[in-house]
């Protein structure tokens, strides 16, 4: 295998079958003679967009990873959209709400994530209940393989609005999206609590979670 070692709070090594070095991307702006406008650029490259993805060339618009926002597809089509309308159907502006995006990493298991992490509340002076579950996944109880997947609910403990959901499992992004739009629309644990899962699912979890597994916040 392959030794890694990473430097951080903690000095960890592990031992590894293989190593992805995901060092970003850069923006393909260069040779569209944007010199010859008044479109500005930023020092990596992205495209500098104002009010409705207006550039400072008032005839030229710019939407997607292009633009330095979040640089997910789904993303990029909601302002493609969110524009079209403001300039073709009479909507007054182009507004794309970049807040709960359910983003999943294809890894092998997924993972999967909406909302704040701990890290962010505890950062935002929330407190908030975790809910966290480690369990073996049912297909898997039989095959004898070491998979384990853990859910992660994190819950305002003033609203009992949920304002995290994070999954490391098969299928999150399935699991995810239908989750999406629950917080979406301002889901609460009790609403979650009212819910009656899907047996036998890994889903069903993030509505059988009853006791917090810890408090964080001020």
């Amino acid at each position: 295998g392959i030794r890694v070692n990473h430097s951080g709070h903690d000095d960890d090594e592990l031992i590894v079958d293989d190593v992805l070095m995901a060092v970003g991307r850069v923006p393909n702006t260069m040779g569209l003679g944007l010199e010859n406008t008044q479109v500005t650029t930023r020092d990596d490259g992205t495209i500098e967009v104002f009010e409705n993805f207006q550039t400072k060339e008032p005839s030229i618009y710019a939407v997607g990873d292009v633009t330095g926002t979040v640089a997910l597809t789904p993303v990029a089509l909601a302002e493609g959209m969110a524009l079209a309308r403001h300039l073709f159907a009479g909507e007054a502006s182009a507004e794309v709400d970049y807040a709960l995006i359910p983003t999943t990493i294809f890894s092998q298991p997924n993972i999967g994530t909406i909302g704040l992490s701990e890290e962010a509340v505890i950062e935002s002076g929330r407190r908030a209940k975790v809910f966290v579950s480690r369990f073996k996944p049912m297909k898997h109880t039989l095959s004898g393989r070491l998979e384990q997947s853990i859910f992660k609910l994190i819950v305002d403990d003033e609203t009992d609005q949920i304002i995290g959901l994070h999954l490391l499992a098969p299928d999150a992004g399935e699991i995810l999206q239908g989750f999406g739009v629950a917080l979406k629309a301002g889901a609460t644990k009790a609403d979650f609590d009212r819910t009656i899962g899907i047996h036998p699912t890994a889903a069903e979890e993030f509505v059988t979670m009853r006791e917090p597994t810890r408090i964080i916040g001020e």
